[in-house]
């Protein structure tokens, strides 16, 4: 009885998911776009937040999460085609 009460208490509930933004909905549509060029060098990108100032956060994996060109992927590639396309977009960072 108390052993299953403490597993109940560490029992992850599944999280609820949130209704996405129009904002949040273009960039992942934009970072779907630039996804293949990225997993064709071995890597991928997870979009992780759009925060309401503008700054996307993601998590660049694979090849590219230990790539010392990932900065300039991240600022060439990804940052400039967000920052044409979305104009609420100020700056894209990863999240290691």
């Amino acid at each position: 009885m108390i052993l299953r009460t403490i597993r109940g208490l560490f029992r992850r509930t599944p999280a609820r998911p949130q209704p996405m933004s129009p904002l949040h909905a273009r960039v992942a549509e934009i970072i779907a776009g630039v996804r293949p060029l990225i997993r064709a060098d071995g890597g991928d990108i997870d979009l992780l937040a759009v925060d309401d100032d503008g700054t996307v956060r993601v998590r660049l994996r694979g090849a590219c999460a230990g790539c010392p060109a990932s900065f300039m992927t991240l600022q060439v590639t990804i940052e400039r085609r967000l920052r044409e396309q979305v104009p609420q977009v100020r700056t894209v960072v990863n999240v290691p």
